[in-house]
């Protein structure tokens, strides 16, 4: 029963025009648009470099991990110059960011602070660059509390820090980054393709729009909601297997439907998702199921009629791709940075972070707290579903 209702659910979801449309077509054409809209804007608009500042106070100085890394991407005689640094009073910085002539400082204190006065482009940058650093910061520490054990050396106590012993584990972080493929000379401009932001947005729409999918299959074999339910409801056939075979069909639809947009924005449109595409596949379906639940919860909660229930789908969709940086990389930015609780229950956040996380990041830990993140949104959304399904009893149907 169980694989007779999936292949009839799987034709009935192929038949249906809307729903391939929602699936495969749209989000296809808008690729196609962004790709018209953004193929020459980073040659038109190319890469300046950013003017910043830098409070040289004691805690700087004494962090050689920053020190060194901003000289690299300060150097004038590199092809990979990212920053014009001058490095100031917290004073002359303030002075420099009210009279334009910086887009930000850095101050450290008992932790880094950024300090910009808008939220454009370059400060997006110069926020995801220091992140880097501080990805690999934490490594050299790690690096250094195992040379501390290896040789039972104590810190010095004019220093108080790890700063002491960069001379002689240089070499061994430089060559443990190396193998991580975390080089710090390698953020640089070219890198920082602020467009691919909108392509991880259009795939985080595609996932949430397999919501669709989700409901439709739910609603039809509810009794309220279509002639296919209300036979359902009185057969005397598992109501399980029959609504978990025809869950799985809209998944596979979904699959298909965002497969297709990955073949063809990677082969057709040439974008540019990095290097793993196992990881890829698997953000992909994870994200793919955090959407079906979203659609299933729409399903079984809203007592409604499909065209409500599939504008809802949208307009959540559509909230979620627009705070995650979709009609603007910025947005996603000034979210982090001001309600930051936002993305991290945003499932389209999730999705576009964890494409940012594998493209821009070689270790994988933010990568897998977005699939970590995914999974138990989906598992929430499932276990909210079933509860209310539980709960549906009819007068007469």
């Amino acid at each position: 029963m169980f694989i007779h209702n999936f292949k009839y659910a799987l034709k009935t979801l192929f038949k249906s025009r809307i729903l391939i449309f929602w699936t495969f077509a749209f989000p296809i054409i808008l690729g196609t648009f962004f790709n018209m809209a953004f193929s020459n804007i980073e040659n038109s608009e190319k890469l300046d470099i950013i003017n910043i500042a830098i409070v040289e106070n004691k805690e700087y100085k004494n962090n050689e991990v920053f020190k060194e890394t901003f000289k690299i991407l300060s150097d004038e005689n590199s092809d990979e110059r990212l920053f014009n640094t001058k490095y100031t009073t917290e004073e002359e910085a303030k002075q420099l960011l009210e009279d334009a002539e910086i887009d930000g400082y850095l101050i450290f204190e008992e932790e880094l602070k950024i300090v910009v006065s808008t939220s454009g482009i370059n400060e997006t940058i110069l926020k995801y660059v220091t992140e880097e650093i501080l990805q690999s910061e934490e490594i050299m520490i790690k690096v250094a509390e195992k040379r501390i054990a290896e040789q039972n050396a104590m810190f010095p106590e004019e220093t108080g820090n790890f700063n002491s012993l960069y001379a002689t584990v240089y070499n061994d972080v430089t060559q443990m980054l190396k193998e991580n493929n975390i080089n710090i000379e390698n953020i640089s401009n070219k890198n920082l393709s602020y467009t691919m932001v909108e392509f991880y947005t259009l795939i985080a729409m595609a996932c949430l729009y397999g919501g669709i999918l989700g409901m439709y299959s739910i609603n039809k074999n509810l009794a309220n909601m279509s002639s296919n339910g209300k036979r359902v409801a009185v057969s005397p056939t598992s109501k399980g297997k029959i609504i978990w075979s025809s869950v799985l069909a809209s998944y596979i639809t979904q699959l298909i439907g965002v497969g297709l947009l990955l073949a063809y924005t990677i082969f057709v449109l040439k974008v540019d998702y990095g290097n793993n595409l196992p990881l890829i596949i698997l953000l992909s379906s994870v994200g793919s199921l955090a959407g079906l639940s979203l659609g299933i919860v729409v399903a079984t909660v809203f007592k409604t009629n499909d065209n409500v229930k599939t504008g809802i789908i949208i307009s959540v969709t559509m909230l979620g791709c627009f705070l995650s940086g979709m009609m603007g990389i910025t947005m996603k930015y000034i979210i982090d940075k001001n309600i930051p609780i936002v993305n991290k229950l945003n499932p389209a956040s999730m999705i576009t972070d964890g494409f940012y996380s594998l493209y821009y990041y070689e270790t994988l830990d933010r990568f897998y707290f977005n699939i970590a993140s995914l999974l138990i949104f989906a598992l929430i959304m499932i276990g909210i579903s079933i509860l209310s399904l539980r709960r549906q009893k009819y007068d007469n149907i």
